[in-house]
């Protein structure tokens, strides 16, 4: 049998044609169009028969609108995005019934991102040129990167977003991914505002802030749009894509922090410990909603759990309700209350003044280790009136 490779996907952006761009657009729609078609039909039945329509019967459906008049227009793109549409519904219906996502909803032409994915059997990829089924020329891609030596795409996604810019993702075995030599490091990773990530080693990395930076030249292009008149015009149009080129600005600028800061952890340690923050529950928060979003704590949590995932790392995460914050990291006492605003503290039964974040990061590691150690962590209850606090054994969340 061969070795089995991580997949991974390479994205880069191309410049389409004028045809091509048509062509795709075109693609989008339908793609978009099929999705809806089979959505409604799969309620329909549900609500009106408590019938459950399965994959094949919307391909079957499928077929028959492409006989239509009215569908015709759906022969004049690849029926590879088509299927892979109705390949995507299927799945967002096992999430469903799964109680793992909600109903699936119907997709917008203005809101939805603009996407359609291809198989092996719609592309060709020969001597690093990329064709695409329903068009003659292939595309000019920009290839920031190299692929992996020897490696063919398996799927194609191609995509605009909504600052109109074009990028092709080509999803590839990776080989040279594999799992890092192992050592002993552990580190205790606590999230914040005032620094982005704060290590039980002491290191602060500073938050950049990507959003503060653009935030005039942001609000600029959104009064510009709001003065425009509603509808599909061709300047609330531009307007709406300079608005958009701002906000992709500031993603791709966050993401390459990210990226950055993850691979480093990555690389660097075993064992990754992080809180289990519930990222929607604080952004109800209005006055630190705009701060924490930008942060991006859960960009940051999927980025290492994927990459931890890909070099034989481990990431523990601890319960959210686990003091740490509150909890001596020196002695085990615990404070009654911690006001946001306390950044530093001295600690009543040891004397020993504590850090916030720092103190924070060095409980979250040994909850991990001891998670890692025994399958439990320890969560203090309030400490006693000597100062001593009562322990108690209770399980931490840990990622599989």
């Amino acid at each position: 049998m061969g070795a089995t490779f991580v997949k991974r996907a390479f994205k880069f952006r191309f410049y389409p044609s004028d045809v091509q761009a048509a062509e795709l657009s075109r693609t989008f729609g339908c793609v978009r169009k099929v999705y809806n078609l089979a959505l409604e039909a799969r309620t329909q039945a549900w609500v009106l028969r408590q019938e459950r329509v399965t994959y094949n019967a919307t391909s079957a459906m499928l077929t028959a609108w492409k006989k239509t008049e009215e569908l015709a227009y759906l022969n004049d793109v690849s029926c590879v995005p088509l299927q892979q549409a109705l390949r995507h519904l299927q799945t967002a219906f096992t999430s469903f019934f799964a109680k793992r996502a909600q109903y699936p909803r119907f997709k917008s032409r203005k809101k939805t991102r603009r996407s359609a994915e291809y198989t092996t059997s719609a592309f060709r990829f020969r001597e690093g040129e990329l064709t695409l089924a329903k068009m003659a020329a292939p595309l000019q891609i920009v290839w920031s990167r190299p692929l992996p030596d020897g490696v063919t795409p398996s799927m194609v996604t191609v995509s605009q977003d909504a600052a109109g810019r074009w990028f092709v993702s080509l999803l590839c075995e990776d080989p040279g991914v594999k799992p890092l030599p192992v050592n002993g490091n552990a580190v205790g990773v606590d999230v914040g505002l005032d620094h982005l990530l704060t290590l039980s080693t002491g290191e602060k990395v500073g938050n950049p802030r990507h959003e503060r930076r653009d935030r005039a030249r942001l609000a600029r292009a959104q009064r510009e749009l709001s003065r425009k008149a509603k509808g599909d015009g061709a300047n609330r149009a531009k307007a709406r894509r300079k608005v958009a080129r701002v906000h992709a600005c500031i993603a791709d600028r966050r993401r390459d922090c990210l990226h950055k800061l993850t691979t480093r952890l990555v690389r660097e340690n075993q064992t990754i410990v992080i809180e289990d923050l519930t990222v929607r529950n604080l952004l109800k928060n209005g006055r630190l909603a705009r701060a924490i979003s930008d942060a991006a704590w859960g960009e940051f949590r999927s980025m290492l759990e994927y990459k931890a995932w890909w070099y034989g790392r481990e990431v523990i995460v601890v319960d959210r309700w686990f003091p740490s914050s509150k909890l001596c990291s020196d002695c085990g006492s615990m404070r009654n209350k911690m006001p946001l605003s306390v950044r530093t503290w001295t600690c009543d039964a040891c004397g020993v003044t504590h850090d916030r974040d720092e103190n924070a990061a060095k409980n979250l590691l040994a909850a991990g280790l001891a998670v890692s150690a025994c399958g439990a962590g320890v969560r203090p209850q309030r400490s006693t009136p000597g100062g001593q606090s009562a322990m108690k054994q209770e399980p931490l969340q840990r990622e599989p």
